[in-house]
């Protein structure tokens, strides 16, 4: 695959000499600062501050015309200079890198569904073709349209009706279309709002949309009876080149051949602001940023605000594709945030040991989870395994053999009555009710677990800042093949479409 472009490094500061035969590590010139210390770093951290961020983000995306941070948007632009002048407003503490990266996004988009002239809850799929439909029948298609025989004859000039599951997008509208549908239609395959994803770039496609699983079983059950349901459609998306940066900072104290990495994505989707997606993860690390630069560590401390999640974890995946294996091998620890403040929350702690999802880490990420586990019972509070399923930007981490953990309170997944018992909030709904729309803004966050999760963030930075005992050792990153391959099951499994070599110049 060709590389993008080399890592744009912004320096804060000068470099300064290494120190060496010292426990710790000391890089920089302020020797003064105080070892960090948990309690105290964990104290400073204040939901006032998280709200302020989050507040900041907002207003970054409603100062534009879109009103979102997508990928290489003026929203996103601004982003990164949000982040980049906070950070060098702290002084010398961190080295700053931005690190360009650029590939094919949807800027904007519109969808509408009706059948029989009543309007009906749908979305667009990232890549989907333009494509508009008056009065055109639903047909059903057997089993799951994952096979060519799946799709009937019958479905010439129609839209195809089709349930999601089992595999990708493309495939079930490749097969759709060869036989002559104008259109497709996709359902859910769970209670959990209206199918979307994204079609991993680029495509020669007919059009598609996303449906309930309730409105699409009630369809598919009247055309089953032999009814004709009338349906029109209109999808737009406006797509094209998008370059922006992944924000890095390292810190200029501690052993950079042991590294604790902390992670969030910084940008959107079309549809909003994207405030608890991302910003909340963001501004967490950025408030814990704010304050760890009051102490000095032992092991070098990196955080970074990725780009181009919405796309499929690109800005990340980017960083550890163009990342030397020696240089992945002095990551103990990579910690990725990802939607901690959502309204219809749950405690949710990477299952890094495999004990729910059967889905476990490379070693050290079971550790990591037990440190996130004690540290909430220690409160009182209540959590529960998150799927390790490489959803996030932790995957192209764990694809490249290091350690993952990481936080989150729920996205589009449906709360239980058991976590209603533990949490509140309404059983059978969302975990975020506004999740990729326009309203997840900063009235939908919930304070309790903003904070919350941002102080234990604060906690595994003072723990592994100050020492990595009882950690495993990093096995090398290029000792084994990936024993899986982690999809963002936001989306398509289908491959991802990577954009080469445009010239756009963005300043900061």
């Amino acid at each position: 695959m060709k590389r993008i472009s080399s890592i744009l490094a912004i320096k804060v500061a000068s470099l300064f000499a290494t120190i060496s035969n010292a426990d710790p590590l000391l890089y920089g010139t302020n020797f003064k600062r105080p070892l960090v210390q948990d309690q105290p770093l964990v104290n400073s951290i204040h939901v006032k501050d998280l709200l302020k961020c989050a507040q900041d983000l907002e207003d970054v995306a409603y100062a534009t015309l879109a009103r979102n941070r997508v990928h290489g948007s003026e929203g996103h632009k601004n982003t990164v200079k949000y982040f980049k002048d906070t950070l060098e407003a702290l002084g010398d503490y961190y080295t700053i890198e931005l690190q360009e990266y650029t590939t094919e996004v949807t800027f904007a988009s519109f969808q509408e569904f009706s059948v029989d002239g009543i309007g009906f809850a749908t979305d667009s799929f990232e890549f989907g073709n333009n494509g508009t439909w008056n009065d055109v029948p639903l047909a059903n298609v057997a089993n799951l349209g994952c096979d060519p025989e799946d799709i009937p004859d019958s479905v010439a000039g129609k839209v195809a009706l089709i349930p999601r599951g089992d595999c990708t997008f493309v495939q079930k509208i490749t097969n759709a279309g060869a036989k002559g549908a104008i259109a497709a239609m996709i359902y859910n395959n769970g209670d959990v709002g209206v199918a979307a994803g994204t079609l991993g770039g680029v495509n020669e496609l007919i059009p598609v949309g996303g449906l309930t699983r309730a409105d699409g079983l009630a369809f598919a059950a009247r055309t089953e009876a032999g009814e004709t349901v009338t349906s029109s459609g209109d999808y737009w998306a406006y797509i094209g080149l998008g370059t922006s940066h992944n924000v890095i900072a390292t810190s200029k104290y501690g052993d950079p051949e042991n590294v604790l990495f902390l992670g969030a994505h910084s940008d959107s989707v079309d549809k909003g602001p994207g405030i608890n997606d991302n910003g909340s993860g963001s501004c967490g690390l950025l408030t814990v940023a704010k304050a760890l630069s009051k102490w000095r560590t032992n092991s070098q401390v990196k955080f970074a605000w990725w780009t181009a999640e919405e796309e499929g974890l690109l800005g990340a995946e980017h960083f550890v594709e163009t990342s030397s294996p020696q240089d992945l091998a002095k990551i103990r620890l990579y910690l990725n945030f990802d939607m901690i403040a959502s309204p219809n929350y749950y405690l949710g702690i990477y299952d890094g040991d495999g004990s729910r999802f059967n889905l476990s880490g490379p070693p050290g990420s079971d550790v990591a989870e037990k440190l996130f586990e004690d540290w909430f019972a220690a409160k009182g509070l209540t959590t529960f395994g998150a799927e390790f399923n490489g959803r996030s930007d932790y995957g192209p981490f764990l694809d490249a053999g290091v350690p993952c953990s990481g936080l989150d309170t729920g996205a589009d997944g449906v709360k239980t009555e058991e976590e209603v018992a533990i949490y509140g909030g309404v059983a059978g709904e969302q975990y975020d009710q506004n999740y990729h729309s326009a309203a997840d803004n900063v009235t939908n966050l919930a304070e309790f677990p903003f904070e919350v999760n941002a102080k234990a963030i604060a906690h595994a930075v003072a723990t592994y800042g100050q020492s990595w005992k009882g950690f495993p050792a990093r096995l090398p990153s290029n000792s084994t093949v990936p024993a899986r391959r982690h999809a963002h099951h936001r989306r398509s499994s289908s491959p991802k479409k990577h954009v080469c070599g445009a010239q756009e110049i963005l300043e900061y």
